[in-house]
This record gives structure tokens, sequence and C-alpha cells, in this order.
């Protein structure tokens, strides 16, 4: 799809190096819109920015960037919201920091929806993936949508308990969305992109820089009711998280464990700190004022929501499903075999599939 003039000043001025936040802030709130920022003069942006950052403005970008980002676009799952689209999620508009411009793979309509986030360490005990994608999983299918930040261990348990259940799941990530880290995740993403939502404030082609995870951390939290941690050791970075979400003024949760495991030292100290102790999800849930139910209606499942971008009318084989969508045969398989038990497609001789709703 070809970027119309407003969308394309947002991406010019969010690839602007040594911008930010605060400085396009600022911009915005002198010159009023991102096309007037652009067509001010180097003298008038130099009062609001540093010079350089002005001349960079002044100068924009290639139009290879807009090129590739319209290529990107023209797949029906992706999606670019700038702060001031009405689905741009609500939540984060009451953060201290909002991201200007969000790119976003999948189901839009879940940012908006009531969510809990759940993190933890990397290197998870076997006990602790097993409570974070039951706790994810009770929990979505209450209704909450559960936020990670699609990193091995605790992370990529809670996407996978969230997706299970009628809430799904949001993934933010501190790449850009046409890469995947880490790579491990490949098929976790596939299966984000088609049944929940992948997430990043950042351009596309922007690799795994350190710097960009404490920034996702707050996204993570701002989208969120709560967060709960899972495991955590005194210097895991989902205590970042877990602060950004008290400072948001969100509640905090953490799952207790033993006193000899180090993985457990990060949620003793925020229990100490006045974090809730919790030992199941209706723990949580007991804690949240929202009425899920009111949010359950009129809402999708999320098979026949992200898969029939992929499916039509016509037949279709299971290769050809699998190179669209980038899904296994294996996950291919039992979302079909749903679909098909629920009436929206059909299964044709020679191992074809069709839409039939």
């Amino acid at each position: 799809m070809a970027l119309d003039a407003s969308l394309a000043s947002w991406l010019t001025l969010g690839q602007i190096p040594g911008l930010g936040n605060e400085g396009l802030r600022r911009l915005l709130q002198t010159f009023g819109s991102p096309e007037a920022v652009l067509l001010a003069s180097t003298s008038s942006l130099s009062r609001i920015v540093k010079p350089a950052v002005a001349q960079a403005i002044a100068q924009g970008v290639d139009d290879e960037t807009h090129l590739v980002t319209e290529a990107w676009l023209s797949d029906p799952l992706n999606h670019i919201l700038t702060i001031a689209d009405a689905a741009y999620p609500q939540a984060l508009l009451n953060i201290p920091d909002p991201p200007f411009l969000l790119f976003v793979k999948g189901r839009v309509e879940l940012l908006n929806l009531p969510a809990l986030a759940i993190v933890g360490s990397r290197n998870a005990t076997p006990q602790g993936l097993r409570n974070a994608e039951a706790f994810a999983q009770s929990a979505s299918e209450s209704g909450l949508c559960i936020v990670s930040g699609m990193a091995q261990g605790i992370d990529a348990a809670a996407h996978l308990g969230g997706l299970r259940g009628r809430g799904s799941s949001i993934a933010i990530v501190g790449t850009g969305l046409d890469k995947v880290y880490p790579s491990a995740n490949r098929e976790l993403a596939h299966q984000l992109a088609l049944n929940g939502v992948i997430v990043s404030e950042f351009p596309l082609g922007t690799p795994p820089l350190p710097a960009n995870f404490p920034r996702r951390n707050r996204i993570i939290s701002g989208l969120s009711l709560g967060c709960l941690v899972v495991e955590a050791s005194l210097q895991s970075g989902s205590l970042i998280t877990a602060r950004m979400a008290l400072e948001q003024g969100r509640d905090v949760f953490a799952i207790p464990g033993s006193i000899h495991s180090p993985q457990s030292k990060g949620c003793h100290a925020l229990i100490k700190q006045g974090a809730k102790l919790v030992e199941s999800a209706q723990d949580i849930l007991e804690e949240l004022s929202v009425d899920l139910d009111s949010f359950a209606a009129a809402q999708p499942s999320a098979p026949e929501h992200a898969l029939f971008a992929h499916l039509s009318f016509d037949p279709t084989d299971l290769d050809t499903l699998s190179q669209r969508s980038g899904l296994t045969i294996a996950s291919l398989s039992a979302i079909l075999l749903q679909l098909e038990l629920e009436g929206s497609i059909a299964t044709l001789p020679g191992g074809l599939y069709q839409r039939i709703v």
C-alpha cells in the first residue's frame, strides 16, 4: 500500500537520528503536526532541538526507507499506528513517555483489551516455566490479554499460555518487526502474528540493540493493568519492568519460591517492597478491578481472525498455507481442525482447504 502524506511524515520523524520522543513532543507542540515540522526552516527547528537534529530533519530520509515500509504494509497482518490514531492503545496514553509510532503485526484490536504483563527470567526453572504458562492460560481464559517481551524462558511460556485462552497474547519486542529475536522463538512469533499480536516502536531493520530492551519494558507495563513477575534474580531485567509498572501506577504481583533459589530472590525482594504475593491467577483477578465479560463479546476467535488473511475461498494446500503464514504443518493442522469443527472451513479431496464463511 502507498503511504499517505501524514503517515509518511510520522515515519520520517520517527527515523531522525537523535530526535527521540521528548524532542518530537516539543516539535509537535510548537508546529502542530508532523507535516508542519518537516516544512519548518532549519533555524526554526534549531530553537527547539539541537542543530544537528534540525539539519537531519531538513534532509529527511531517503525514498528507499519508505519503499521498504510500503512493501511491509502490503501484508494484511501488518499495520502502523500513530499516537493520533483511534486504534492506538489507550492505556499507553497515560504513561509518561508514550511511543509516537507503533509497528504492529497481527490482531490490532487486542491492544485495547484489559491486559496482564507476565515477565521473568530467561534462564527459568522447569517449575517457573510451568507456573508462567499456567498463570497466563488461566488469566487469558478469564479474558485478560497476556503481555510479555518474547524473550526465551518465562516470556515465551507466558505467550504460549496466553495464546491458549480467549484473551490471547501481545509481544512487545526490541527490534524491527522484520526481524525475529531471539531466532529460537521464530515459531512462537508466527503463532503470535496469526493468533495474537507483535508490537515494536522501532523502525523496520532495527537490530537487537541492548538499549532498546529497557525502552520496550515501559510498553509492556504500560499496556497492562498489572505486572506479574514469575521468577527473577536480583539482577533480572524483569525488575526494571516491575519498577516501571509501579511508576505508571500499575499493580505488581510476584510468585514466591524457595529461599535457596537465586531465581526467587528478585520476587522475594519485590514482595518485601510491597508487591502482592500470589499463589494462583485468581489472586490476581480479585485484585484487578475490570469487567472482563464486557470485553469478551464480539471478539473473534484467534485462528479465525488471523489465518483467514492467508486462507481464501479458493482451495489451498497445506504447503502453500505454511509458506504464506510461516507456521509449521503441525501448527496449521491444529488450527485448521478447530476451524473445521467450527464450520468455518471445509476439507476437500487432495488435502485442500477452503474457507466457507
